[in-house]
């Protein structure tokens, strides 16, 4: 852990039961009077943007216009096209309602839309941005990215196919709903898809280069309450208590890895996502333990406090203390069984559709040049990322 460490993420949360019925009055008192609606076809599909709308108007700040076209790998030429909505509709701020893709959406058009241009690649990278954007307000209607409290965006180029990260502290949005109504109704298998993303931001949150004590705190927080109320909302999913939890737990690890970064599973699952087109929670899932392993023994300490909220403290208190990192381990096998046998959360490869053996070396390819290897406790060469594939072949 280094000695030095700054923390910060200036957003506010709104978070229970009649959270949404807050957001006029922030928005409001940001000085928005004319927002504009993102969203997807399937949220907006769901009466969710409905609801939004409503609630929004009946606080005094009816929506100015709505865009619900995002696709779910959202594209320079999507965010170039809405700025230019943004501006024809005389929009002053911005409300993102969806998962993952429609927030990032949000956090580019707020880019163009604050500092004009009708380019998105001009202002890739990090540190491009001058000054504070317009206001944004995050309402995620999945418990699993963390996007509302993070300063990047991931977009991908129309012209290249790559994705291009946008990374500023101005990125952050400055206000998330967290509301139990929003991710009720989100089907089990992305629940748990979703709810592995959030467990595997916080737990390479914890053993990453660059953690800190604030960051380790949320870390183990967000571990405790995915882990207990994950395999609970399965067999409850209109639980709002547990869907909360969730949504606080996915929150919480936002918060750790913005400020501490990821590692190896999120360089192996960024490649798998991107060659074979495969969700990005289900590839955090695949890959959590067996790059869990291949750390060790430098992250058994941490690995020996994950066991607590993981197991809980019977469990915790019943294992001799050099047991727990592999204990810790043995209980995210665990879960993940439980996954695939309740919804068909791939844990191997096989599982996961990927019948061609060939694209191992070029998601190795892809993984060997993913920033997040430089957070990783232990090094990885491009043999050591090809063994570890193969591990996960069946």
């Amino acid at each position: 852990m280094s000695r030095y460490y700054d923390f910060f993420c200036p957003v506010k949360l709104m978070a229970g039961e009649q959270a949404l019925e807050q957001l006029a009055g922030e928005l409001l008192a940001l000085g928005a009077t004319r927002p504009l609606l993102l969203t997807d076809k399937g949220v907006s599909g769901s009466g969710l943007a409905t609801l939004v709308t409503r609630l929004l108007a009946e606080g005094g700040l009816p929506i100015a216009a709505s865009w619900d076209e995002i696709p779910a790998d959202s594209s320079t030429a999507v965010v170039e096209q809405i700025a230019a909505h943004y501006n024809a509709q005389s929009c002053d701020s911005l409300v993102a309602l969806g998962g993952g893709s429609v927030i990032d959406t949000a956090k580019a058009v707020n880019i163009l839309a604050t500092l004009g241009g009708n380019r998105l690649l001009d202002y890739a990278g990090a540190d491009s941005l001058t000054r504070p954007l317009k206001p944004l307000a995050v309402v995620p209607t999945t418990a699993g990215t963390g996007s509302e409290v993070t300063q990047v965006a991931v977009i991908r180029d129309e012209g290249s196919g790559r994705k291009v990260p946008f990374t500023s502290p101005f990125l952050l949005p400055r206000l998330a709903v967290l509301d139990p109504r929003l991710t009720r109704g989100l089907p089990l298998p992305i629940t748990a898809a979703t709810a592995m993303d959030a467990m595997t931001h916080a737990i390479e949150a914890l053993i990453g280069n660059a953690r800190n004590p604030v960051s380790d705190a949320l870390a183990l927080g967000a571990v405790e309450k995915i882990a207990s109320a994950l395999p609970l909302v399965l067999a409850q999913p209109e639980d709002s208590q547990l869907r909360l939890q969730l949504a606080e737990g996915s929150t919480m690890a936002g918060m750790a890895f913005s400020n501490s970064m990821v590692g190896l599973v999120h360089a192996l699952g960024h490649s798998l996502g991107a060659r074979c087109h495969l969700p990005h929670g289900l590839c955090m899932n695949l890959f959590l333990p067996t790059v869990l392993d291949y750390n060790r023994p430098e992250i058994d300490p941490e690995l020996a406090r994950l066991l607590l909220p993981l197991v809980g403290a019977e469990r915790f208190a019943a294992t001799p203390a050099a047991l727990r990192p592999q204990a810790s381990l043995d209980a995210i096998c665990a879960l993940r069984d439980s996954l695939w046998q309740a919804v068909r959360l791939p844990r191997t490869l096989a599982e996961a559709g990927v019948t061609d053996r060939s694209v191992l070396t070029e998601i190795r390819d892809l993984a060997i040049n993913d920033g997040a290897l430089l957070y990783n406790r232990k090094d990885a060469d491009r043999e050591q990322l090809l063994a570890l594939l193969e591990q996960l072949w069946e």
